[in-house]
């Protein structure tokens, strides 16, 4: 059964991101190399349906398996609201503001599932919170080959094997319908993610979390924000950034640490594969961590000091580089 799942999900991500590049090229979904852009062919654009498709289904057949459907159900329903609005970015490009109102709506629906779980308003704030987060977090992440697609599949392994019950098996899903994508983006990006999937996979890995977090010690908490340090503190830090020297946040840009290092090496693949290996790293410092007999302070000192390390990385990647690199 856990083989013909994971297969299932494999052949669906692989098989939906070949008809959807099918689809791009022929209706000309395209993106176009630019000075925002880091690659330098027309490229088509939402190749990430077929992960959508695949977790959707998953969703759907789990449906019968949880605890609580309704909680589960206005969970997917989220991330379906997620995707829909990425899909028609896609197509047709979208204000900003009109995509962070229904990206509001879904997390204000997976706030509604923690709440009913959990009874936590607590937990019911910090759904909201994270899934908005994630949600555009992958979305502005996802600029050279294979790093979106990389990051969400490793912080989905490490969901799938450190919790249990039916939500395991939905990571389990995200992580084998990625796979299916990945072939496409990475090394060489024979279509791109698109936001169709880029905020999906940030808002389903928001929801996954927060499953682990119901009824978890407050440890717990501490130790799931290092799978996504990566992504978070190249994020946060190039937006604080922006929004300090009074730019236009919201607008697409090419200021990211790793868009910035990509440029220099004139090459995607050593940098994908960089951020994740720190990924890697984190995820094995988690499960140190968690089995080593540290206390709420001590298990903080070491996740601030994560962070702190990689945000002196950050600061050292921001050099200026006029350098281009195809993808």
């Amino acid at each position: 059964m856990f083989a013909a799942w994971l297969l299932a999900s494999l052949a669906i991500g692989a098989g939906g991101t070949w008809l959807a590049r099918r689809y791009a090229l022929r209706h000309a979904l395209l993106d176009a190399p630019g000075e925002r852009r880091a690659h330098t062919q027309p490229t088509p654009r939402g190749g990430g349906i077929g992960i959508v498709v695949a977790l959707l289904l998953a969703g759907v057949w789990l449906l019968r398996e949880v605890v609580d459907p309704v909680a589960f159900g206005a969970m997917l329903a989220g991330f379906a609201l997620v995707a829909f609005v990425g899909w028609v970015d896609d197509h047709r490009p979208l204000s900003p503001w009109t995509r962070l109102a229904v990206q509001g709506i879904a997390a204000a629906l997976l706030a509604c599932a923690m709440y009913r779980q959990s009874q936590e308003p607590v937990l019911a704030l910090a759904a909201f919170v994270l899934s908005m987060g994630l949600a555009n977090v992958w979305n502005f992440m996802d600029g050279i080959n294979g790093i979106a697609a990389t990051q969400a599949i490793l912080v989905g392994l490490a969901i799938a094997i450190l919790q249990a019950g039916p939500g395991s098996w939905w990571a389990w899903a995200l992580v084998a319908a990625t796979l299916g994508f990945l072939p496409f983006n990475f090394p060489k990006a024979r279509v791109f993610m698109g936001d169709v999937a880029s905020g999906a996979l940030g808002f389903a890995l928001a929801a996954l979390l927060m499953q682990g977090l119901i009824g978890a010690q407050p440890i717990h908490w501490a130790l799931w924000a290092l799978p996504p340090s990566a992504f978070l503190i190249d994020a946060s830090l190039t937006l604080l950034g922006r929004m300090r020297r009074g730019e236009r946040w919201w607008e697409p840009h090419a200021l990211h640490a790793y868009q910035k290092w990509a440029r220099r090496r004139g090459s995607h693949v050593a940098v994908t594969c960089t951020y994740a290996a720190w990924t890697l790293v984190a995820i094995m410092l988690m499960n140190v961590l968690s089995a080593a007999p540290l206390r709420m302070a001590g298990v903080l000192v070491v996740v601030a000091s994560w962070y702190t390390t990689g945000a002196g990385i950050w600061l050292l990647l921001q050099k200026p580089s006029d350098k281009g690199v195809p993808r």
